[in-house]
């Protein structure tokens, strides 16, 4: 099978280089598209959705620019002679020196059916569309790990913007067919991160503050058990919660006692290493709070971005099936998202309440009674 070397290779005969890979389907749906258009050019009008980089290949690319800039011949003199034909390889191998002719009569020769392009068109733009959520999975993944970004939320979650914005391209150039649920199964459980002692420490300082200063937790409405990496953790502020909405005294005895009840107390969790946890405030539970929250964030939006890729891994998966499914990962990327904003955000000013002296007068009927100078004499 052919291979479309770089630009900047030399003009060697395609059908003679060797292959350094096993060609994907799309790779001939490429071919066969191409080669309907070299034929039958007239079926260029058929064609809507794709672009020269919409192909997988890069060659295949630059030889579809050239066809769709040059007029398209008559029919009948097209049949006649390879003009045309000459006129594309010279247009195409401005970009891509690599092309031959006899490549060109190669995608001629290996096309099924010319009638069948706009079928062909549409393989190569779902297999386009699975690549471009694929990048922006992959950079979302990325830029959410990325410790030497100075301001990692805001990057992480305008990659996050990028990937809902292309799926939402996607949506609208595939409309929704029945059995939409991906097959794909989700990646395993994230590994501990490497800052995981840092995390542990920061989530046993937020709880031995938020017990310190009770009256801070209800705010932190915007903190889920969820967002601890810890699992002890995480039930000791289901249990800090818990007692806040029971207006509970909250102190290291009362929630040793509530995390007996819960059931929390373990052969490896001694009831004096908590109270000895819970003894140690530094700092505002907001801090802390905020630190975990932001850490969470970052991990769901890795998580998001690893389960994307899951997706467009599988060649099973159909374009709307990838909609379904990343739209379904971003939305939980978007819940945290929201109690961030919540947690940053600052707290709107009240507006003073209006008395008697500073309520503004109310505006009376308008006056009817003609000035003197008008009035009327009998």
């Amino acid at each position: 099978m052919p291979r479309t070397p770089a630009p900047d290779e030399p003009e060697d005969d395609l059908d003679d280089l060797p292959d350094t890979h096993t060609p994907q389907p799309v790779y001939y749906a490429e071919q066969a598209l191409l080669g309907a258009l070299l034929l039958e050019p007239h079926r260029l009008t058929d064609i809507a959705g794709i672009e020269p980089d919409s192909f997988s290949n890069y060659a295949h690319g630059a030889l579809f620019a050239a066809i769709r800039a040059l007029p398209a011949p008559d029919p009948v003199q097209h049949a006649k002679d390879i003009n045309w034909l000459n006129a594309v390889l010279a247009a195409a191998r401005e970009h891509a020196r690599g092309l031959t002719a006899s490549y060109l009569h190669t995608l001629i020769q290996v096309c099924p059916w010319p009638k069948h392009a706009s079928a062909y068109a549409r393989m190569i733009e779902a297999d386009h569309a699975r690549r471009t959520l694929r990048a922006h999975a992959e950079r979302l993944a990325q830029t959410a790990t990325d410790v030497t970004l100075p301001h990692a939320v805001p990057a992480t979650l305008a990659e996050a913007d990028a990937l809902a914005a292309a799926v939402d391209d996607t949506a609208a150039r595939f409309p929704p067919h029945s059995g939409a649920l991906p097959r794909t199964p989700a990646p395993g459980p994230a590994a501990p991160p490497d800052d995981a002692e840092e995390a542990a420490d920061e989530e046993r300082l937020l709880l031995a503050t938020a017990t310190a200063h009770p009256a801070d937790i209800e705010p932190m409405r915007w903190l889920s058990a969820d967002d601890f990496t810890h699992p002890l953790h995480a039930g000791l502020w289901q249990c800090l919660t818990a007692l806040t909405r029971r207006r509970a005294p909250i102190d290291p005895v009362t929630v040793l006692w509530e995390v007996q009840q819960r059931g929390l107390l373990t052969p490896g969790i001694e009831p004096a290493e908590l109270l000895d946890l819970l003894g140690a405030p530094a700092g505002s539970p907001q801090y802390w709070g905020e630190r975990i929250l932001r850490r969470s964030l970052l991990a769901t939006a890795r998580q998001v971005g690893q389960r994307v890729e899951a997706f467009t891994d599988d060649p099973a998966t159909t374009p709307y099936q990838l909609i379904v499914g990343s739209r379904r990962a971003i939305a939980e990327l978007s819940a945290v998202r929201t109690r961030w904003h919540h947690a940053t955000s600052p707290a709107p000013t009240p507006l003073p309440a209006l008395t008697r002296a500073t309520a503004p007068p109310r505006a009376g009927p308008p006056r009817t009674t003609a000035p003197p100078a008008a009035r009327i004499s009998r």
